[in-house]
């Protein structure tokens, strides 16, 4: 059996995951208010344990995971945005910035929960991944529709 598909889609996964869990860890840090910080490190430490779980599927196919992340320029740019949202003390913006970047993590998750080349294994691995990015998302999504709610 070749597992050479589910190791590169797992391996991608975990750098974007690495990556998603170092930009809300820097983020808490930077971050003033109480509500931002927890939020951040919740998320970064939700990521820690996606991360883990990818990294142990990819040992069980035989293959080396993934340990660090890659801050392609993409994902880079978002957390640097996101940063700069916190600079301006701008809530509105930091919550926007949160909200794209749960967008593009869910999306890469769902482009591979789509690859029908995956193993029913592997797939629900990611799938199980998939439901804390989910969940993520959707607490970003709700805290900028309650922000919203709040200053109209």
């Amino acid at each position: 059996m070749n597992n050479t598909q589910d190791i590169t889609v797992l391996n991608s996964l975990i750098t974007t995951t690495i990556d998603s869990a170092n930009g809300f860890e820097r983020a808490a840090q930077d971050a003033e208010v109480p509500q931002f910080v927890e939020m951040f490190q919740t998320f970064g430490q939700e990521r820690r344990q996606v991360v883990g779980q990818l990294q142990e599927r990819v040992r069980a196919l035989g293959g080396t995971p993934n340990d660090d992340g890659s801050l392609k320029a993409d994902l880079h740019r978002r957390w640097l945005d996101l940063r700069d949202a916190i600079s301006k003390g701008g809530d509105r913006e930091v919550i926007e910035e949160v909200e794209r970047g749960e967008d593009y993590i869910r999306d890469k998750y769902q482009l591979a929960l789509d690859d029908r080349d995956l193993s029913t294994e592997t797939q629900s691995v990611i799938r199980e991944a998939y439901r804390s990015v989910q969940a993520g998302h959707d607490r970003a999504s709700a805290l900028k529709k309650s922000f919203e709610a709040t200053a109209a």
